[in-house]
């Protein structure tokens, strides 16, 4: 299993490695009339009494100290992304208050994947009150250990048949070695969408393992399954311009289709020293020469947009 923290470690260990000073390019194709949507940011706020943090995390865990809303719109509008999907940061649990306040203070600017306690006897009921607050998905930590009781577990499979009648995203911080449980879940609510996150981290600890990506690549069977194309910072070379996970891209591409892909950064971890938030939206943008400019947009704004603002 591969938590949470050891993720966010070693991405700044790969970020660490990288000589600082990559730019995005000097030219580029101008932004759709309404944007880019990046479809994977965090946000908090150093505001620890009006949003405490859950059991477990103190604020030694919340690096950078902030990543405020205001401060990730500082950082993506420049560039042409004018909305975000915001996930519910790990370390407030439960509490999704700061990622909901952050929606209503920027109405259309957000859409948001929430964290609930699928164990909860309301959890339905929790979910179609958040989905009621621009809530589209719903954040599950999907290491093997953990999905492996999902097929059992009426609280999880309560969710999965929520997401299919409502219409919301199973939204899944998966591991490769998880992927078949995935594909069984999949197989057994063939309705309720299912959101990918980071490749399922395949290439976290270097190279793209064959196996892996294999197992990823056959979960294009199910129509509903997406994936996100992000967090480049922490795989592969983990390095810029992140042309070695250009391949792995278009594996996917081929077998998914862009209108099942999405792009998105994963920051505030991919604006680390080294890397930059201009950087990874290059790679889709521009670098990779076998995306149409249909892959473009579909990857940049259209399959986010369809997902997570499905009224505009």
């Amino acid at each position: 299993m591969i938590s949470r923290r050891n993720w966010m470690r070693q991405a700044a260990v790969g970020a660490a490695a990288v000589t600082a000073g990559t730019s995005g390019p000097a030219a580029a194709p101008q932004p759709p009339a309404d944007g880019f949507v990046d479809a994977h940011v965090h946000v908090w706020t150093p505001d620890l009494v009006a949003y405490p943090l859950a059991d477990g995390f103190t604020r030694a865990d919340m690096q950078p100290p902030s990543f405020t809303a205001d401060e990730l719109l500082a950082m993506c509008r420049p560039l042409g992304v004018s909305r975000v999907v915001l996930i519910q940061m790990s370390f407030y649990g439960f509490d999704n208050r700061y990622m909901l306040d952050s929606m209503a203070r920027h109405p259309g600017t957000f859409g948001g994947v929430a964290i609930v306690d699928h164990a909860s006897p309301g959890v339905v009921a929790r979910m179609r009150e958040l989905a009621a607050r621009g809530v589209r998905g719903f954040r599950l930590y999907t290491s093997r250990e953990k999905a492996a009781a999902w097929e059992q577990d009426a609280g999880m499979k309560a969710m999965w048949a929520c997401g299919a009648d409502d219409n919301l995203a199973m939204c899944l911080l998966a591991d490769p070695d998880a992927l078949p449980i995935v594909e069984r879940m999949c197989a057994a609510f063939p309705k309720t969408p299912v959101v990918i996150d980071h490749f399922a981290r395949i290439g976290m600890r270097g190279g793209i393992d064959r196996g892996d990506l294999d197992r990823l690549l056959a979960l294009a069977k199910f129509p509903q399954v997406h994936v996100k194309t992000s967090a480049f910072y922490a795989l592969g070379r983990k390095a810029p311009p992140y042309d070695d996970l250009g391949g792995m891209i278009r594996e996917l591409r081929d077998a998914y289709g862009a209108k099942r892909l999405m792009w998105a950064t994963d920051c505030p971890y991919q604006a680390a020293e080294g890397h930059g938030y201009a950087a990874s939206l290059a790679l889709v943008r521009e670098r990779l020469d076998f995306l149409s400019a249909d892959d473009r947009q579909a990857m940049l704004r259209d399959t986010a947009t369809r997902l997570f603002f499905p009224s505009t």
